[in-house]
């Protein structure tokens, strides 16, 4: 994980400012996970079109400004194709997410999606070589087990769907990855609207050929309601920016501050999947979510510790 280090200079305040905005973002980000299941289980709306949705009002709602920042010229991004990438792998992981939450709860997806840092680090073991030590790989195969407590009476229920949020965290990794190789080339805005148009680009022909092969979660639709439209537009804006608060976050604070707010989704999404679809999670999955986020809490805090060892 690449920490941000403010300034000696950096006032406490912004320090602050940028948890008030993480905060934030955390508790707005699971409303478009909620608007995503509303359109599937009362709309009828397919995850497929739901998740083009969700990329192609991203776009409308950051061009303009875009546009109106830079012109014409910053929609060439120095690294295209790893930026229409970027989005090509947000697109599929926002689509296995959105067609887990059509059948299960919002709690439960996001308890097994949050294997994610786990994934993460066995990716940076594995491909870039990283030294990870045995408590970090204890952690993970405990974490692990926390995600099977979730999975295994979702999976009696649902089947092989309720591993759908693992392939998900599995392609946000490699999203994260990817991010690491893009850099800092190209300013955030500009990065999340070219993401923008290769999630949207992707989602369509995903559309097309779902459809041909007569998948019902990807038949094309239009929302049926003036409700439906509000929804999706905010969907697309709430994606949009949220994003962008999160990257304002860690301009204004360390990363290694701010990780385990990500945790704080899981809250958001609770209560509103309690108060929405009035699903609550049982007392085996809450036991298998604190597992979770206690393994996850403890390799972020590890690494932590690590990248302070490296700049000593």
């Amino acid at each position: 994980m690449n920490e941000y280090v403010p300034t000696a200079a950096a006032p406490h305040n912004t320090v602050m400012r940028g948890v008030a905005i993480m905060l934030f973002a955390m508790l707005i980000l699971p409303c478009m996970d909620a608007i995503a299941k509303y359109m599937a289980v009362y709309e009828g709306m397919s995850p497929g079109q739901v998740t083009f949705y969700r990329f192609f009002f991203q776009l409308v709602s950051t061009a303009p400004l875009l546009l109106s920042a830079g012109g014409v010229r910053a929609f060439y991004p120095k690294r295209l194709w790893p930026n229409i990438l970027r989005g090509v792998l947000l697109a599929a992981a926002a689509l296995f997410f959105f067609v887990s939450v059509k059948y299960m709860p919002l709690a439960d997806v996001f308890a097994i999606y949050f294997v994610e840092p786990f994934i993460l680090t066995c990716l940076s073991a594995l491909i870039l070589r990283e030294k990870v030590g045995w408590r970090r790989w204890s952690a993970i195969a405990v974490g692990f087990c926390g995600a099977m407590v979730v999975i295994q009476p979702s999976f009696a229920i649902f089947g092989l769907t309720s591993l759908l949020p693992v392939a998900c965290a599995f392609l946000f990794a490699c999203y994260l990855f990817l991010n690491r190789a893009v850099g800092n080339a190209d300013p955030p805005l500009t990065m999340q609207t070219v993401a923008g148009i290769g999630g949207t680009l992707f989602m369509a022909a995903v559309i097309a050929f779902g459809n041909g092969m007569g998948a019902v979660d990807f038949e094309p639709s239009l929302p049926q309601s003036a409700l439906g439209w509000v929804l999706v537009v905010a969907l697309g804006a709430i994606s949009g920016w949220g994003h962008l608060l999160v990257v304002k976050a860690f301009q204004a604070a360390p990363i290694s501050l701010l990780a385990p707010f990500h945790y704080f989704e899981i809250v958001s999404a609770t209560a509103l999947g309690y108060i929405v679809f009035e699903d609550f999670p049982t007392p085996s999955k809450w036991l298998g979510i604190l597992v979770i986020v206690a393994s996850g809490l403890y390799i972020i805090w590890r690494e932590r510790k690590a990248q302070r060892r490296k700049s000593a």
